[in-house]
This record gives structure tokens, C-alpha cells and sequence, in this order.
């Protein structure tokens, strides 16, 4: 039996479906790529926001027309989408052969054998179950960066947001588990280890009545064939000295946070049911550059916010312009039905909050297209991802760069260099928002 498993949405997910590939590979599943070669299929939803809801729907009717030709045996469909609309994916598309919610993955391997055996059956389990680290994994990113995902659910509650609904509260991988976890990914050739969450500064509290991610980095830095750590999904009214002194004191830790902010005018933030406001997040930015200079600071917004004024949208403008953010993505607000923001007053028209998004991502172009100038003829270490087709070229990541969502470094050398490896390079030019680079045998002042 050949499985075809297909992973959408976030990076947590995606953690999620490693997880059950790893379930499945134990029990001597083989997997493939190609759609026609698979008798079983599974597809690991997201729901997010619309246009995720849209690709997770058209995806498992892509994949319930193999179903109807006789190839496909099993149509399992898991994750987001899963929980939150058990009930209509079950009325509306019937080759569906069994629904595991996020909180079921485990059960993964059990839903295959049933269906398989003519016996498909719903796996939806309350969402207080405990988080673990104590599982088989089967890498998909490469092999030289894997993520951790140090906790589950969320508790914050903003009103635009799903995630409580579909993952539940906030439930903190025991630290023990996270190390072991975190060696044997290391023992498989893993670099670099990026630790997500829904967010990632409340890690702990729940389990030992304290915030606990300082200690836990301490902990991971101790691993000797990891190079790099990086941290995303940090709220910014949790980040604290100690973990601002942690970044700053362990090599290890990449000079890189990530800190959704969502919005700049205080309006708006109080709207989404944010913790924080415009000048506190200056002040930790602020608090930020002063102690770690070369700091990389990556955010997200949402734009079109029910409500949001034309004057909100110039507050949000004045402010990234004076943040001058080093990464930022920017999302049009998506209207999600069971959140408190869907039924509030002022819905924005779609073409608003796109003209809006784009305004928002030509000022960041501007401000990323300058800060890539100033990296020119900075030395920095960089990781290869792979070669260029057909040339004497590398793709590369700097400690500014988190995969997927961030540039890369373009390194021309004739070496030969395998992904993974970690590379001493001078940048000699600048794009839009990647880098080219040489490499440099030492490093010059």
C-alpha cells in the first residue's frame, strides 16, 4: 500500500504531518508523490483563513475524483478543516472515508487498517488532550532544519482568530520531552532547530506555573551538533529581559524574532482583543535593538480590520515606516464565521483591504530593499539549501532568514557544498530582498 500524504497550512501542521508519517512508516506504509501511484490518500487540512479553507476544500475534491476511478482504496482527511466542519465535509463529499481532528493524530494509523477494511470511522477527541514530543517523526523539510513545536492551542483569544476553537487551550510540551526529541533530531542530521507554537514566549506556564522558553533554550543549546535555533510566534507583551539576555548571551540562538504585532493603531489592536498597543511595542522593539544591535525583527499584519479607517490604515503606514521592520508579511483580513470580529459592524470591502495590503507591502519593499544595500560587504555565516540548476551556485540562509517566509543568499563558488552546511560568506550585492554572496575563508575586520 503506497500513501500519497498531503500537507497544508502552517509549519505547527506540518509538524502534525510528520508525526503521522511517522506513525505510518513504523507500520511499514510506503509513501509517494505521485497521486496516480496511491491507494490511500491523506490530506491534512488547514482553515485558517479563507483562502486556506478554499485550497484545503479544493484539494480533497481533487483528490475524491481518484477516489470515484477505483485507484484510491482510502480517503482520510485530518487537521483544521477536519474539526471545525466534520459534519459538512461529511454530508457534502461522501468518498471521504474518515475525519481525524487535531487532536486524534495518533489515531492515524488505526484509521487507515478500518478503512481499508471497509470499516471507516470519525476520530474527533477533546481538545485538552496533553501535547507530546515523544514521537517518531519523518523529516520532510530536508533533513539539516526541522521544527519543534513546543506547545499546542492558544488562550489569547484575539477576535479574528480561530485556533481555540480548532486546537484548544494552551497545553506546553513537557521541557523533557522536547530535549529528547530535539537530540534525536539532531542524531538524523538536523542543524537547525526552529521552535513554533501558537505562541512560543507563553511556553511552560501551564505546566510549571511559569514562563519557561529561556530555560528551555539553555537547555537545547547544550546539544553539540546544533548550530542554530531560531523562534517564531512570539507576542510581544510576553518577551521578557530573560529571554531577551538568553538570545543575547547564547551563540547558538539565532539573532531572529519573530513578533506578530498585527496592526499599529491602538483602535484596531483593542478591536482584534490584542494584549498590547502601538507604544508597547516600540518599547520592546526598542529594548530589543538596544541590547542585540544586528537583531533581525520579523512581523505580520492584518489589514482591512473591521472598522479600520483610512486614518487607522495611515497610523499602521507611519508606523512600519518608522519600525522599518526587517521582514513583514501582510494579510487582508479574513471574515471567519464563530470568531467575535465576523459580526462586528464596518465590514471593509475586499478591493479596500487588498488596495490597502498592497500599499503596506510596497512600503516594506522599499524598506527591505534598503537594509539589503547595507548588508553589502557584511560577513556573516550562512547555511546552503541546495544548488542552482545548471550553475556553479548555491541557495543559502543567513541568520535573517527563516525558510519559507524570508529571503535567501545567492552564493556563487565552484566548491562543491551539500545542503546543510554552514558556510563563511561575504555579500557582494543585493536584491529585492535576497543577497549574493562569495565565500570567505575567514573572517576580516
Amino acid at each position: 500500500m503506497k500513501i500519497l500524504f498531503v500537507s497544508l497550512g502552517c509549519d505547527k501542521n506540518l509538524v502534525d504531518s510528520e508525526v503521522m508519517l511517522g506513525m505510518l512508516e513504523e507500520k511499514g506504509y510506503a509513501f509517494t508523490d505521485d497521486e496516480t501511484e496511491a491507494q490511500v490518500i491523506v490530506i491534512n487540512t488547514c482553515c485558517f483563513i479563507n483562502d486556506a479553507k478554499e485550497e484545503s476544500i479544493n484539494t480533497i475534491l481533487e483528490m475524491a475524483e481518484l477516489k470515484k476511478s477505483g485507484q484510491v482504496k482510502a480517503l482520510i482527511v485530518t487537521g483544521c478543516l477536519a474539526q471545525r466542519y466534520k459534519e459538512e465535509i461529511q454530508k457534502e463529499i461522501e468518498e471521504v472515508d474518515a475525519i481525524l481532528g487535531t487532536s486524534a493524530l495518533d489515531k492515524i494509523v488505526e484509521a487507515v487498517e478500518e478503512v481499508l477494511k471497509g470499516k471507516g470511522e470519525n476520530y474527533l477527541l477533546p481538545l485538552d488532550k496533553k501535547p507530546s514530543g515523544d514521537n517518531r517523526r519523518l523529516i520532510t523539510t530536508g533533513g539539516h532544519y526541522a521544527y519543534l513545536k513546543i506547545a499546542e492551542g492558544c488562550d489569547k483569544h484575539c477576535t479574528y482568530c480561530i485556533i481555540p476553537k480548532v486546537r484548544g487551550r494552551y497545553r506546553s510540551v513537557p521541557q523533557e520531552q522536547l530535549v529528547a526529541e530535539a537530540e534525536k533530531l539532531v542524531s538524523q542530521g538536523v542543524r537547525e532547530l526552529i521552535l513554533v507554537a501558537q505562541e512560543t514566549t507563553l511556553y511552560g506556564w501551564d505546566l510549571y506555573g511559569e514562563k519557561r522558553l529561556p530555560q528551555l533554550l539553555h537547555r537545547l543549546c547544550q546539544i553539540e551538533e546544533l548550530r542554530w535555533i531560531r523562534i517564531l510566534y512570539c507576542y510581544p507583551e510576553e518577551i521578557t529581559e530573560e529571554l531577551i539576555q538568553t538570545i543575547k548571551e547564547e551563540e547558538k540562538i539565532c539573532h531572529y524574532l519573530d513578533i506578530p504585532i498585527q496592526h499599529g493603531s491602538d483602535d484596531i489592536l483593542k478591536r482584534m482583543g490584542r494584549r498590547t498597543n502601538s507604544e508597547e511595542i516600540r518599547t520592546v522593539v526598542a529594548k530589543l535593538r538596544n541590547a542585540i544591535p544586528d537583531i533581525c525583527l520579523r512581523t505580520t499584519l492584518i489589514t482591512g480590520f473591521p472598522g479600520e479607517t483610512q486614518e487607522d490604515h495611515e497610523r499602521v503606514m507611519a508606523f512600519v515606516d518608522e519600525m522599518e521592520f526587517d521582514r513583514l508579511g501582510v494579510f487582508a483580513y479574513s471574515q471567519e464565521e464563530d470568531t467575535p470580529a465576523a459580526n462586528l459592524p464596518d465590514q471593509i470591502e475586499e478591493e479596500v483591504k487588498e488596495a490597502r495590503r498592497e500599499q503596506l507591502m510596497e512600503l516594506q519593499q522599499e524598506i527591505a530593499y534598503e537594509a539589503a544595500e547595507k548588508m553589502v560587504g557584511r560577513q556573516l555565516v550562512a547555511m546552503v539549501e541546495g544548488k542552482v540548476a545548471d550553475e556553479d551556485a548555491y541557495v543559502a540562509r543567513t541568520y535573517k532568514d527563516a525558510p519559507g517566509v524570508d529571503g535567501y543568499l545567492f552564493l556563487h563558488t565552484d566548491r562543491q557544498l551539500m545542503s546543510g552546511d554552514f558556510v563563511k560568506v561575504k555579500v557582494t550585492g543585493s536584491l529585492e530582498y535576497d543577497l549574493i554572496g562569495e565565500i570567505c575563508d575567514e573572517f576580516t575586520e
